[in-house]
């Protein structure tokens, strides 16, 4: 049978994964898919760090602006539209390189997802009520109590997700840890993987992230924020509580100044970084080339890591 091979370029955010991907695609004549939970939503722009308009004219691009803020996203859908969209790509012959920071999603991908209890309107209603009341870090602290795995990797302001595990504990009885522990549908057999994390160290990245949150501010975030506050899309922003627009919102509403809403977005940034680094430590089988490299000697360490024969990796593991 011949083998289909599946790039990946993952890391913690602002490890430079974006410029990355498109100077390999560039390279090999690759199409690009989105691998973050914020990316996927067409309205979010600048506080997603998405490959800009005119980087998206030079090759294909696929997942990013699949979902309106109004409509849900999962690691369960992300698995099935990805699995289609590497199919398209490999039947014209081209590589797909999967970029983005998201594990569960890049898990669900690579290995399926179990089975997760189906959705119960009522339930999720009551608990986005006490989400609204006692704020998200109550419902995470309840959160760690019954499902501490899956605790530890959400932020206690996470308010989509930590609904989510509430709401699968309640249904079920078992947290969503043991849920996502399940065997999993067996991947492509047709496909080879190869895994490159963008590791950078800790004083480099804290810059990188403070440069990067500058220029956020500087080109638009809080108006676009103030636009989306205006539009249908207000509830739905609000209760997503993504980094970057949760503080933007904050400077709008005046609890905020600038200066104060940079700093918070820059320490929470560092949080996730921090969380994301873990996961990938922990969870994932990879090639790890230093992001403080120039971007030719990555472009270069990348090329390199496709050209060498890939061992069987097994991916018959948890995603958490």
């Amino acid at each position: 049978m011949t083998r289909s091979r599946v790039l990946a370029l993952v890391g913690a955010t602002a490890t430079g994964k974006t410029a990355l991907g498109e100077s390999v695609a560039e390279r090999l004549g690759g199409e690009i898919v989105c691998v973050d939970s914020r990316q996927v939503f067409r309205e979010l722009e600048i506080g997603t760090g998405k490959p800009s308009a005119e980087e998206r004219t030079r090759h294909p691009h696929h997942l990013f602006d699949a979902l309106s803020l109004g409509q849900r996203a999962s690691a369960g859908w992300f698995a099935g539209v990805c699995r289609e969209v590497r199919a398209e790509i490999h039947a014209r012959g081209r590589l797909p390189i999967l970029v983005g920071g998201s594990g569960l999603y890049l898990a669900a991908a690579r290995r399926g997802l179990a089975a997760e209890p189906p959705h119960d309107p009522a339930l999720r209603a009551r608990l986005r009520s006490e989400l609204v009341a006692a704020g998200p870090e109550a419902l995470h602290a309840r959160l760690t109590r019954v499902d501490p795995t899956t605790a530890a990797r959400l932020a206690p302001r996470d308010r989509q997700r930590i609904g989510r595990a509430l709401e699968v504990f309640e249904a079920s009885g078992r947290p969503l840890s043991w849920w996502h522990a399940q065997p999993t549908p067996p991947p492509p057999a047709d496909e080879d993987w190869i895994t490159i994390e963008i590791v950078m160290p800790g004083a480099s990245l804290v810059e990188h992230i403070a440069r990067r949150t500058r220029w956020m501010f500087d080109h638009g975030l809080v108006e676009e924020t103030r636009g989306l506050l205006a539009s249908r899309f207000a509830e739905p922003l609000r209760a997503l509580s993504a980094v970057g627009y949760e503080e933007a919102i904050a400077l709008c509403d005046g609890r905020l100044t600038r200066d104060a809403a940079e700093e918070r977005v820059c320490v929470r940034t560092r949080q996730l970084a921090k969380r994301q680094r873990t996961w990938f430590r922990h969870q994932l089988e990879a090639i790890r080339l230093d992001g403080t490299r120039g971007a030719d000697a990555l472009v270069e360490g990348v090329l390199t890591a496709i050209a060498q024969p890939q061992p069987p990796v097994d991916t018959s593991g948890s995603s958490l």
